[in-house]
């Protein structure tokens, strides 16, 4: 018979934040556009940027014996796709973006409905100034801790947004990172986010907005309240070990 003993764990009295539900067949549609989206990037990387090949160290011998045809400067690249402007990719620059979008602690949004926020901001014409559109984030096959705090995030970045125009969160759940890093001619790819305006994104923008749900973070309004909440105890049953035998 196993033997069993109570463990005690504690828990936020608050509800727990959930990413957005987005069905299978809407996920497939989304990584479609977003890819074909993205192959003009991927493109122009892969023939005008060269790939690095990491530092090398050459002599001066070896630098002397290059050849003029050699040394002669290569046709100019063709500018970069003007959607590069609009697409950002990476966990540190999307979160960094989030945090400057997101109403600050003594602005009165941050506790307010989404698209309540008095202050709303001027549209401008620089695409880095512009707030993100949708976030995608490929949940598939990495530890939660890397992704965990986006829906957050991307609720309070929505408070300063109208509600009809407010940042949508992709989670997608099937292992798409291949594809996307393909599109976008980059070894690893897990988020990508995209700024509004974005040239030839509006189907995808719409569809998503479509089909995706706003983030809701009901512990805002739990918190507003001011109440209080006791902390969650809960008993868990542990199975206990054998005993390991004394060795005399």
């Amino acid at each position: 018979m196993e033997r069993k003993k109570i463990v005690h764990t504690l828990d936020t009295p608050y509800s727990a934040v959930e990413w957005p539900h987005v069905c299978q067949d809407d996920q497939d549609t989304i990584v479609e556009l977003l890819c074909h989206l993205l192959a003009p990037l991927g493109a122009h990387r892969r023939s005008f940027i060269p790939a690095s090949k990491g530092k090398r160290k050459r002599s001066k011998r070896a630098q002397n014996r290059e050849t003029p045809a050699a040394a002669a400067p290569a046709n100019p690249a063709p500018p970069v796709p003007e959607l590069s402007a609009y697409v950002d990719v990476g966990l540190a620059k999307i979160s960094r973006t989030l945090q400057a979008m997101s109403p600050s602690r003594d602005e009165p949004g941050l506790l307010q409905q989404e698209g309540s926020s008095a202050k709303q901001e001027e549209p401008t014409s620089r695409p880095d100034d512009r707030p993100y559109s949708v976030v995608f984030a490929a949940r598939s096959g990495r530890s939660s801790a890397f992704h965990c705090h986006f829906p957050q995030m991307v609720a309070l970045a929505a408070r300063s947004q109208k509600a009809d125009d407010a940042v949508r969160l992709v989670g997608l759940s099937k292992a798409c990172e291949d594809r996307l890093s393909a599109a976008l001619g980059i070894p690893r790819v897990s988020s990508i986010a995209l700024r509004e305006g974005a040239p030839q994104a509006k189907g995808l923008v719409d569809f998503v907005r479509e089909h995706v749900a706003p983030v809701k973070v009901p512990w805002l309004e739990e918190a507003q309240a001011a109440q209080f909440l006791e902390t969650r105890i809960d008993p868990v049953p542990t199975k206990i070990g054998s005993k390991k035998p004394r060795l005399s």
